[in-house]
């Protein structure tokens, strides 16, 4: 049987549009026949998440996305299916998360869980919407977009005070501040003059000052060593002080004082022989009862001295009586 060749034609079209087919398809990562391990995933947003974008764990790719397609008409959950290149070992609550790129394509990445059951093919995985990069910078803007929002509206509200202020009656009364103004800076231009005297490197009373502060401050140097000593001197002195028994030396003299209270009650009591002596009248009688016979003995022996003594072989012995009372111009009475 002859074939023609516009059947030759034809098959080798059909052959070369099917090869077309499949070439554009593997290049894309989706094959016509559906083998292999696949695993499931929903999203309410794809993330411009293209057929052929990999797949990543851990940042090794063990896949590739091989079919998006909708599963209602209102496009609020889309389901894509990812190949994995062999079967791993993926916990049943791993999660997938769309990752945005800035340079590049969007990819799914895998972020395993710790269950001990792993996925099978046809398992649907969890999902988890996360911001990119540009959604990261959006939230954190937000707020610094509100609070500039904010300072604008103050901003406004504080021209718009500017603009009342600005009235031809507030307009004098600046002129009278400024005024005032020039008045204060005369006056701090004169108390400068004034401080400037005063620091004055020859005559200013700072100056001086600091003269007798440097004065004061090398005498205290130049006697560095004497005051050394004095300190070193005052520390003994107090170390000796800690040391000594001050409370034993005040109860001996509270011992002492009790002792002479004692002896003074006594010598003021007449119970005993000082207090006899200084209370006792008698003893004072007799003894200037014997100082009075004293002297008159005294004065005996002065007149008489031959009653007494004999010192002449021949001199006869004086027969006179003796004194009764002392001579008048030698006696010495005792005044009570």
């Amino acid at each position: 049987m002859k074939i023609s060749n516009e059947t030759k034609v034809g098959a080798l079209t059909a052959i070369a549009i099917t090869l077309l087919i499949l070439g554009y398809n593997f290049i894309r990562g989706k094959t016509l026949f559906k083998t292999g391990h696949y695993i499931f995933a929903k999203y309410s947003d794809t993330k411009q998440l293209m057929v052929s974008n990999p797949v990543y764990i851990n940042g090794f790719q063990v896949g590739s996305v091989f079919e998006i397609e909708n599963t209602d008409k209102s496009l609020s959950s889309i389901l894509v299916t990812i190949k994995l290149k062999s079967y791993y070992t993926i916990p049943d609550n791993s999660k997938a998360v769309i990752k945005e790129n800035m340079l590049g394509t969007p990819n799914i990445e895998i972020k395993l869980g710790n269950s001990p059951k792993g996925m099978l093919t046809g398992d649907t995985i969890a999902t988890v919407s996360e911001p990119g990069v540009l959604g990261e910078f959006a939230n954190k803007m937000e707020p610094v977009a509100d609070q500039l929002k904010k300072i604008l509206t103050s901003l406004d509200n504080v021209l718009k005070n500017i603009n009342g202020v600005f009235d031809p009656a507030t307009k004098n009364n600046l002129q009278s501040v400024v005024a005032n103004l020039n008045a204060t800076t005369a006056t701090l231009v004169g108390s400068a003059a004034s401080i400037e005297k005063m620091l004055n490197e020859q005559s200013g009373s700072i100056t001086q000052s600091m003269n007798n502060v440097n004065s004061f401050t090398k005498n205290l140097a130049d006697n560095n060593e004497k005051l050394s000593r004095t300190m070193t001197n005052v520390e003994k002195t107090t170390a000796q002080l800690s040391q000594a028994d001050i409370n034993g030396s005040v109860a001996q003299m509270k011992l002492a004082l009790e002792k002479l209270n004692t002896v003074l009650a006594k010598a003021d009591s007449q119970d005993g022989t000082l207090g006899k002596l200084l209370n006792d009248k008698s003893l004072y009688n007799n003894l200037n009862n014997s100082i009075h016979s004293a002297n008159i003995l005294l004065d005996d022996l002065r007149v008489h001295p031959k009653r007494y003594v004999q010192l002449s072989v021949f001199g006869k012995k004086d027969k006179s009586g003796p004194l009764m009372a002392p001579i008048s111009d030698s006696t010495k009475l005792i005044q009570k």
